[in-house]
This record gives C-alpha cells, structure tokens and sequence, in this order.
C-alpha cells in the first residue's frame, strides 16, 4: 500500500447495517484452527508455501530487476496450475519526470457466466525490508486462491491480476482501470483487493459505504458462520466512515470507476490517529508501523507475533475461496 505516500479522499457512509457495526472490534485476532478448503486443501496452507518463496526472495521495488524476477516467479507458478498469463506492460512516470517501465499479469478462469471479479494485489514493494506484509502476503492469498479455484465450478468469471508499482503511486490498478471499455466496467460485479495481511494486530475487511458495501457484509457473514476472526473497521475516526477505509490501495482505481470492491487488510484502528496507519502496538516496529519498514520480513514477524501469518493466511483464504464460489450476481 502507499498509505505513506498520500492519504485519500474518503467518501461518506449513507447506510452501514446494524450487523456491519456488531462485526466491529478492537481486540486482536486469537489463532484458530485452519479450515478446510475445496479440494481437501487446508485453508492458508498453499500461500503459506508462496509467501516463504517471496520471503526468500527479498525486496521487489517497482521498476528494477528484482519487480521483473518476481513478476517472471508468479507467471511460473501459474503456469503449473495450468493458467496461461497474459504480461501488460505499462510505462509510468516518478514524480521527477523519469520513465520507468513496469508490468501487470494476468490470468482468468472461466466462469458460468461472463460476469466478472477481479481479484488484485501488488507485488513490488519498497526497499527496505522483504516486503512480506506488504504486500507478498497478499500475493500468496491470491495464488492459493487462483490454485484452489482452477477447477472448481464458479457463478462468476474470475480474473486474477497481479498489479505492478503500486508503491510508485498505484501505476498498475491505475492503468489497467483505464483500459477498461463502459462495457468491461459494466460487466464486473467486484473488485477484491489483497494488500498486507499479515502484521497488523486486527484482520479486516473493507467494502462501499453505500449499497455497494453489501459485498463488504456477505464477507461478515462468512466470517462468522465459519467462525473466522474477520472484522471490519469501527468507524472511531470520523473522516473514514465504519466498514470503509480510504483511496490508498489498489481497490481505488476501480471505485473511481464504479466498481464495487472488497478490501482485506491486517491494521489496527484503533491506535494512533486512528486512520488505520498504524498496526500494532508503538512499541513495535517503526512507531507500530511493520509495512514500508525494515521491520516487514518474515523473521520480526513471527518473532513478535507467533501464529499470525499462518491464522491470517487461513482467514483470509477461506473467506475469499468461500466468497468466489457464491453467485454474487443476484
């Protein structure tokens, strides 16, 4: 995410449910048991094996060798789940004028219908640290998910697309949502974004502050009929409205398009200013903050908060492998 980069225009919420706000909480999340999964995977355990291999592989800043060798790995793994992906170049310029180059990937599964999800995360990251939070994490989501579901029958047409340079200013989203005819934007139910799952005290899920965040509700709904320690944010600061959150991600783009979205993400709300910024106790990290940090690597997070990135990994999963199978259409 670039939340340190800007902060967003939010916008208001007209209508939150009575069981979006019950869902809010402050404490942190208690390891569960992993669930299971279609196809007698255990829930988190594929990007468990993902995240360790992005962890190994260090830093991936946006527009350098290591971006392209992350990029050449993802197209590799989905290419032994059988998917064919499809490189997007893009050029972008930095805030001194300079070009860089950079690339989206993306692949897509038939669904019963051409009615589409789109479902995103980035996979550069800054310099400092391994970029495990943010966003690694939300990548090996995505893959399991991607793995899990290449067989599976779905209501909905799924389009994974794994944005380059979002820390560049959300380059990738940014681009890809302008590509999109009135058709294509017309054509897409939702879009679900993936970004640091892992460090922050509190697993959340964000969606529309209007009727749109419907989709935002049926991921409570999952959580607490498959007993998922999954809220979404209270609402204490009252710039970002209960059950939202702001333009910093890569969900942005398309809700400036008109698209729906679903955004999972792992922060606490209730410390700081209350902006979500930071995510664990002050004490910790860099001020609380793990992500944009040298703190963001597999070993300071396991250290510091034992079980996390395994129950993180299981919660989201489930709840996006759940979600992808429902008939979001009706």
């Amino acid at each position: 995410m670039i939340k340190n980069i800007f902060k967003s225009k939010v916008f208001l919420m007209i209508l939150i449910s009575a069981f979006v706000l019950s869902g809010c909480g402050t404490g942190g999340n208690a390891d569960t048991p992993a669930k299971e999964t279609p196809g007698a995977v255990t829930a988190g355990s594929l990007a468990e094996e993902y995240l360790a291999e992005m962890s190994d592989a260090g830093a991936r800043v946006a527009a350098t060798d290591q971006e392209v060798a992350a990029g050449e790995w993802i197209i590799k793994t989905l290419k032994d789940m059988g998917y064919e992906a499809t490189l997007e170049p893009f050029t972008y310029e930095d805030e001194d004028g300079v070009s860089h180059d950079s690339n989206n990937i993306i692949v897509e599964k038939a669904g019963n219908t051409d009615k589409t999800i789109i479902i995103g995360a980035h996979y550069d990251s800054m310099t400092d640290g391994d970029g495990v939070d943010d966003n690694a994490s939300g990548i090996a989501v995505m893959l399991e998910a991607a793995k899990v579901l290449k067989d599976a029958e779905t209501p909905q047409t799924l389009k994974f697309i794994f944005f380059g340079a979002e820390e560049a200013g959300l380059m990738g989203s940014t681009y890809y949502a302008a590509q999109m005819s009135p058709e294509d934007i017309s054509n897409t139910l939702l879009m679900i974004n993936f970004d640091s799952l892992v460090a922050g005290d509190n697993a959340h899920v964000y969606g529309n502050g209007d009727a749109d965040g419907k989709y935002r509700d049926r991921v409570l709904e999952i959580a607490s009929e498959k007993g998922l320690e999954l809220v979404t944010q209270p609402g204490e600061n009252k710039e970002y409205p209960a059950g939202t959150t702001g333009d910093w991600s890569d969900h942005a783009p398309f809700k400036e398009a008109g698209i729906p979205y679903i955004y999972f993400e792992s922060t606490n709300w209730t410390l700081g200013e209350k902006d979500g910024y930071t995510q664990v106790d002050v004490a910790l990290g860099d001020n609380g903050e793990i992500w944009h940090t040298e703190f963001d690597t597999m070993e300071y997070i396991e250290a510091n908060f034992p079980g996390r990135i395994s129950e993180r990994l299981a919660t989201f999963a489930e709840a996006t492998e759940t979600l992808l199978q429902e008939d979001l259409a009706i």
